[in-house]
C-alpha cells in the first residue's frame, strides 16, 4: 500500500477509536477532506496524549513542539501522523498558527493555572479547541477561512464548555478545575463540596449557567453554516449537533457528572445525523 494511504489508515484507527462522534459526523465528507481531518485529529490526539498520558508531559511536549517546528521546515520524520500530514498541508492552506495556539493550550495543564473567570475559560478553550476549528476550516471551507473565522471559535467554546461540564469528576482525578472560581462564589459552592461530590441545586445551578452559555455559543455558530460547502454543511453541522446533545444526556442522567462519563448512544446519533442530511 502506498505510504500516504497507510499513514492515514493509522490515522483514522486513532479518530475512530477515541471520537466515535468526530469520527460519525465527518465520515460524511468527500474522501480528500475526510483523510485531511483523520490527519488533524490524530495530531491533536497526539500533544493530548502527551499532556494526560505522558510519563514526563512538560519534557515531551517540548519534544514535539521541537518536531511540529522541524517538520514545518520540510524534515521527514518516520510516522505516520507526520507523513499524512504532510500532505495535508500540501493540499490546503492550512494555519500553522492554530497548531501551535493548541500545543501552547495543552502546556496550560501542566501549569496548574486557575480559572478565576469566565473568560480565563474561554481563553483555555480558544488555545486546545477553537483552533481545532481553526485548523479544519481550509479543509472544510478553503477560500471562507476568514468569514468563519469567528463562529469556528464559538464553536471551539462551545464544544469545549460542553467537554468541561461532563467530565468534572474525571478532570477532579487529575487535579484540574475548570469552572470559574467566581461561579463557585455567586451559588455558594466551594471547592471541598465538588471533591465531595455534591450534586446539590447550588452545583446544578452552576453547571446550566454554564451549559447555558455553551448552548449560546451553538446557536452563534449556526450563523453562518451556509457559508460552507454543500459537502461539508453536514458534517459541521453534525458535529456541533452531536456534541451539544451530550448536555442532554447529563440532564436526563441528573446531573451525575462525578462517577460516569456521559456518551450520545449509537441510536440518538443516528437520529441526529438523519435529521440534517
Amino acid at each position: 500500500m502506498n505510504k500516504i494511504l497507510e499513514a492515514y489508515d493509522q490515522c483514522e484507527n486513532i479518530i475512530k477509536q477515541h471520537s466515535k462522534t468526530f469520527y460519525r459526523a465527518f465520515s460524511l465528507l468527500p474522501k480528500n477532506q475526510k483523510k485531511a481531518v483523520w490527519a488533524v485529529y490524530a495530531f491533536c490526539r497526539r500533544v493530548d496524549d502527551i499532556v494526560d498520558e505522558g510519563t514526563s508531559p512538560s519534557e515531551e511536549l517540548r519534544q514535539f513542539e521541537m518536531e511540529f517546528e522541524s517538520f514545518l521546515k520540510g524534515f521527514n520524520h518516520n510516522d505516520a501522523m507526520w507523513i499524512a500530514l504532510d500532505d495535508v498541508f500540501k493540499n490546503f492552506n492550512m494555519d500553522i498558527e492554530a497548531f501551535r495556539d493548541m500545543i501552547r493550550g495543552q502546556r496550560m495543564d501542566l501549569s496548574d493555572r486557575v480559572y478565576v473567570k469566565m473568560g480565563d475559560v474561554l481563553d483555555y478553550s480558544y488555545h486546545v479547541a477553537s483552533t481545532v476549528g481553526l485548523m479544519l476550516l481550509p479543509v472544510l471551507a478553503p477560500g471562507k477561512e476568514e468569514q468563519l473565522r469567528d463562529d469556528g471559535i464559538y464553536l471551539g467554546y462551545a464544544m469545549q464548555i460542553t467537554n468541561i461540564l461532563r467530565d468534572i469528576g474525571e478532570d477532579l482525578e487529575r487535579g484540574r478545575l475548570y469552572i470559574p472560581q467566581d461561579l463557585l462564589v455567586k451559588y455558594e459552592y466551594t471547592v471541598t463540596d465538588l471533591m465531595e461530590h455534591r450534586n446539590n441545586e447550588a452545583f446544578r445551578s452552576i453547571w446550566e449557567e454554564m451549559a447555558s452559555l455553551a448552548e449560546d455559543y451553538y446557536e452563534k455558530a449556526f450563523r453562518t453554516l451556509n457559508l460552507y460547502p454543500v459537502y461539508s454543511r453536514t458534517p459541521v453541522k453534525g458535529a456541533a449537533l452531536l456534541y451539544r446533545a451530550i448536555l442532554g444526556e447529563v440532564r436526563n442522567n441528573h446531573y451525575n457528572v462525578f462517577s460516569e462519563k456521559h456518551n450520545v448512544s449509537k441510536d440518538l446519533k443516528e437520529r441526529i445525523i438523519s435529521t440534517i442530511s
